[in-house]
């Protein structure tokens, strides 16, 4: 029953209607900020399936990655950290409040078991070693960033879900009540307390747990608290809409941004290491940190190659480089 629960439940007709009124609604389906087709000129999915599927060198690591096992749960309250837990999952605790971004510790990015498994090492971190979370935030509702073990063992611990439009659906379906549940689109402000504010913005993807797609909202976040402003940027390629959020919003003391499963072939929907230098200077942030890598192979470009890359075009600039589990502190 869990296998079938786990796809979710898109968004009713009477949603459906009030959706049709919103600018960046067209046809029963959200839109990008520009066109953004899912793939590029010229290839249909069965050429890329078929290409995903032949061997590609070091797409995986040999060996299991590293990782610095944080107690969250025993952190002082008064530190402001922030921990990765590989692909784009995190933590962010932050003047006093918790926030949790796109969790998934199930080991699988994918309804079919075993298929998009885990890089050895990757998950150490689960549901129970999480302390309360006082904002669980989903940028969209792909496998790899809406995870429904997770999240449904995530129940307990969880204040308030923050999501674009559409994406409540879900948790409404898997047992969640109304009051946990924030649904805004684009630039819709929320007040989540004195000193703080999540503003969804614009991100350039696409979203859907089945093959009908764009029916709830994918979104990028940004976070004021009383002593910072964060760009959480969620999956995006790049575009015009990172410069309009760095004008409106910036600058940024932290911007964490997709860095991987980048190809060719679909060059609209993810960033390149390049691409992010340019949205790290637009958006104008301070320092940054490349996520969406080193915990599922998603693309065929070697496991490690986003960081690499992305950190030689750094130069002058703060990259945090990511390592699992361990601490980023102010």
């Amino acid at each position: 029953m869990s296998f079938f629960k786990s796809f979710g439940r898109r968004p009713g007709k009477s949603l459906q209607l009030q959706y049709s009124q919103l600018p960046n609604y067209k046809d029963g389906q959200f839109q990008n900020p520009v066109p953004t087709p899912a793939l590029a000129e010229g290839q249909t999915m069965p050429k890329i399936l078929w290409e995903f599927f032949k061997k590609h060198p070091e797409t995986s690591p040999a060996q299991p990655l590293p990782v610095v096992q944080t107690d969250l749960i025993n952190l002082d309250p008064a530190e402001n950290v922030l921990v990765w837990f590989g692909h784009s999952s995190y933590f962010i605790q932050l003047d006093g409040k918790r926030f949790l971004v796109d969790p998934v510790f199930s080991g699988n990015a994918s309804p079919i078991p075993g298929s998009l498994k885990s890089f050895p090492g990757t998950n150490t971190y689960q549901a129970a070693d999480m302390p309360a979370i006082d904002f669980l935030l989903i940028t969209h509702d792909h496998w790899d960033h809406l995870d429904y073990t997770t999240i449904q063992q995530l129940k307990h611990k969880t204040g308030q879900v923050i999501c674009g439009l559409g994406v409540g659906e879900h948790f409404r379906y898997w047992g969640w009540p109304d009051t946990q549940l924030t649904e805004r689109n684009w630039y819709d402000t929320i007040d989540l307390a004195p000193g703080f504010t999540i503003t969804l913005t614009p991100a350039r993807h696409f979203s859907g747990r089945t093959f009908k797609r764009n029916v709830s909202l994918w979104t990028s976040y940004v976070l004021q608290t009383p002593s910072a402003r964060l760009f959480l940027g969620g999956d995006s390629g790049y575009g015009p809409h990172f410069k309009t959020i760095g004008e409106q919003y910036g600058p940024f003391d932290l911007a964490l941004l997709d860095c991987g499963q980048y190809n060719k072939n679909w060059p609209y929907i993810h960033s390149t290491p390049e691409e992010v230098i340019q949205e790290v200077k637009v958006l104008r942030a301070k320092s940054f940190i490349p996520v969406h890598h080193s915990k599922f192979k998603l693309a065929q470009h070697p496991w490690y190659e986003p960081v690499e890359r992305v950190k030689q075009l750094a130069e002058g600039m703060n990259m945090i480089e990511p390592v699992i589990g361990k601490k980023v502190s102010s």
